[in-house]
């Protein structure tokens, strides 16, 4: 049988995959039930959003496995939608996120279940697909329980028992390392699981009890949730979509999202007293984790003089990453953690709307059209035709109309996703970055809204392989990046608003390695086409990481920042700014803000964007522009 890339296109050499991709798209319309799913095939990671969805591209060249787990792949997503009910599964899943992760994983065993049950093709498939999920998430190597999710053991072991598939080469090690604890707490549960799969609902049920024995009882909360939440916070959302749509039309209502002036005072009083009451229950909560390790001082070190031949070094990155949000957690978590945010953002819409709404009306302002006139060319100026029916001799006049200089421009907002972050700071930034992203996309300015961590506190997986290597002295940066892409610059609104709610995800915000989070930010907006970008930097201390400053100088990390952002100001076409959340950033950026409390980043952010819109000469032309100054925002 010829291998799928043998077909050739007439004049082509390139393989006609379009016939192959046709099929595999009417055969997962026919297992989801679902005629009116719209199919694509991209090189981005796959997904399914309601009726949208993306798989693997083939490439030029096209193996059996590769055909094998873009299979499995579309073959796990129509079982999702054929055999998943989110209203149950909602309303059934537990509110603490360790349970949540393992109720997501067995629901998720549990509909690939159904369909491998009753045909071996896709049992096929689906084992392919797990294969190229566990070799890529490189858990072959475990040897330890810490390594290692718990709800990937527990989802594995759930598999093997609905369908008698042992785990995937790949997985086998993860799986043994938790096995004998997974059934010596909870053997007579995984057997209650066993049962008619069709049910979600009493398989929800048995899934809650398995989280009982796990020891998991005290996140489980309410099973009896009232479904009419869902449907307000439904309607809720539909009408601060359809405010903000008439906050467009109005742009002299300084109200937020619609919101009547008479009410704006008593509104910020309203707000002042719930975000205090949240600040208090945040403390309390931040109290009782202080002994974990996100609660690392950062000092304020003294400036020190980067010298020219200063060496900054990296051990080792094969650990680092760089993930979009789609890639930490999958779309049921996405919702779930948008949702939390959309929650707090209740508190934060009066005062950031109003902010964002006066940006909006300054950006608008400068796209009133102006024209040059009596142009040797361009477009026929008609209304000067008259002076050639009285004087044919005239010459025909043109104009042109000028452009809107922020037309053409990116903004970039790198938000610092350490642990110091954690709490109302992160949940602020996520806010902030949501409602501006929304503000300026309106006003043709694309935005881009990335964050940076490390994947593990005290130096994960570089510290390993350093260690292996008889500690070699002065390593350099020791520990493993994580640089998040929450929304890119090309993305609309719409399809990236819920992967902000990543940012609440706990376990997210580790440690910071500022100076090359911002070099890996500004190497992307080096790449933009744009003629203005604007990279704007939030964080909330100096650069720390304690496997990296434990084997090299204290002020290593800082002196490195300083670098960066001295090479940047001087010597790059990019307009760098930050604002710092109880640090002064000032010692560093030549443009910066610092804000004592984190309620003050919305009107930070905006006053700045609005500074740097409002201050570009027309004359000087793009590139030469009077810039924000540094100051320090003091307490309202």
């Amino acid at each position: 049988m010829a291998s799928p890339g043998d077909n050739k296109r007439q004049g082509s050499s390139l393989p006609d995959f379009e016939p192959l991709k046709q099929a595999l798209s009417n055969c997962m319309r026919a297992m989801a039930d679902d005629r009116e799913l719209e199919i694509t095939f991209s090189p981005d990671r796959p997904s399914m959003v309601d009726q949208q969805v993306r798989l693997p591209d083939f490439g030029k060249k096209l193996t059996a496995e590769q055909l094998a787990i873009t299979r499995g792949t579309a073959d796990s997503m129509a079982l999702r939608h054929a055999c998943h009910d989110t209203k149950i599964h909602t309303r059934l899943s537990p509110e603490g996120p360790n349970a949540k992760a393992v109720f997501d994983a067995v629901e998720q065993a549990r509909v690939e279940a159904i369909g491998a049950r009753q045909m071996d093709g896709v049992a096929s498939n689906l084992g392919h697909m797990l294969e190229d999920k566990y070799s890529r998430a490189n858990y072959t190597h475990a040897t330890n329980r810490e390594e290692v999710p718990l709800e990937e053991a527990v989802a594995l072991v759930v598999r093997e028992k609905l369908t008698g598939k042992a785990p995937p080469k790949s997985a086998e090690n993860f799986v043994n390392v938790w096995r004998d604890w997974i059934e010596a707490k909870a053997g007579d549960s995984l057997d209650a699981l066993d049962g008619d799969l069709s049910d979600q609902t009493a398989f929800a049920r048995a899934v809650r009890d398995l989280i009982v024995s796990l020891d998991m009882a005290d996140e489980l909360g309410d099973d009896n949730l009232d479904q009419q939440d869902d449907t307000e916070e439904n309607d809720a959302e539909t009408g601060d979509e359809s405010e903000e749509g008439q906050s467009n039309d109005q742009e002299s209502d300084d109200g937020a999202e619609g919101q009547p002036d008479e009410m704006e005072q008593d509104g910020e009083e309203e707000m002042t007293g719930e975000m205090d009451a949240s600040d208090a229950d945040g403390e309390d909560s931040d109290d009782e984790d202080s002994e974990t390790p996100s609660e690392t001082h950062r000092p304020d070190l003294p400036f020190t003089n980067l010298p020219a031949d200063f060496d900054y070094k990296v051990f080792s990155t094969d650990f680092d990453e760089e993930v979009t949000a789609e890639e930490l957690c999958d779309e049921t978590e996405l919702d779930r953690l948008r949702a939390f945010l959309d929650k707090q953002l209740d508190h934060l819409q009066g005062v950031v709307g109003r902010l964002a709404n006066r940006l909006q009306r300054r950006l608008m302002a400068q796209q009133n059209r102006g024209w040059d006139f009596d142009l040797e060319e361009g477009v026929l100026d008609t209304s000067r035709l008259t002076r050639i029916v009285m004087d044919p001799m005239t010459p025909l006049s043109f104009k042109m109309e000028r452009d809107a200089i922020f037309r053409d421009t990116v903004v970039t907002l790198l938000i610092d996703n350490s642990g110091s972050m954690r709490g109302r700071p992160i949940t602020v930034a996520a806010s902030c970055a949501d409602i501006l992203a929304r503000t300026l996309e309106r006003c043709g300015v694309k935005v881009e809204i990335l964050g940076f961590t490390t994947k593990a506190w005290k130096g994960g997986q570089s510290r390993e392989a350093w260690l292996k290597r008889d500690k070699p002295p002065t390593p350099g940066r020791l520990n493993d990046l994580r640089h998040i892409i929450y929304k890119s610059a090309d993305s609309p609104w719409r399809r990236s608003k819920r992967n902000l709610g990543l940012m609440m995800r706990e376990g997210l915000l580790k440690e910071n390695i500022d100076g090359e989070a911002l070099l890996w930010a500004h190497n992307r907006l080096m790449g933009r086409n744009e003629h203005r970008r604007i990279l704007m930097m939030i964080s909330d201390g100096a650069p720390v990481d304690d496997s990296t400053l434990s084997v090299n100088p204290g002020n290593y990390l800082e002196r490195h920042l300083r670098h960066v952002i001295e090479d940047i100001e001087q010597n790059s076409p990019i307009e760098l700014l930050a604002i710092g959340i109880g640090h002064d950033v000032t010692r560093y950026y030549e443009h910066a803000v610092t804000i004592v409390d984190a309620e003050e980043l919305a009107g930070a952010m905006t006053d700045q964007l609005a500074e740097l819109f409002g201050e570009t000469d027309p004359n000087e032309g793009i590139g030469k522009r009077t810039r924000p100054t540094r100051r320090k925002a003091r307490a309202g």
